[in-house]
């Protein structure tokens, strides 16, 4: 079940990433939401877990993104990445 919670995370923040490169205007609390729910997840890098690591990046990269418009590539890397894990998690 936390599996699935874990997931679900990761598919909130691909789609804020997916609404970024299609030019949906993403509300601020949502990406500081979820943002933090990435970077709080990612701390499972200290047990081991190497893929936590896309988390911290992520997290990273939206709350840069609030500050400056980044460009359409770097946004489209972890909006797959995070899909592809999100998905993963509910199989």
């Amino acid at each position: 079940m936390l599996v699935k919670i874990l997931g679900a995370i990761d598919l909130v923040a691909a789609a804020s990433f997916l609404m970024m490169i299609f030019g949906i205007n993403v509300l601020f609390q949502v990406i500081l939401f979820c943002g933090g729910l990435l970077l709080a997840k990612g701390m499972f890098v200290i047990g081991g877990d190497v893929l936590s690591v896309l988390d911290i990046a992520a997290a990273l990269i939206l709350f840069i993104s609030l500050i400056f418009t980044l460009p359409v590539v770097i946004l489209w890397v972890p909006a797959f990445l995070l899909l592809a894990k999100g998905f993963v998690s509910f199989l």
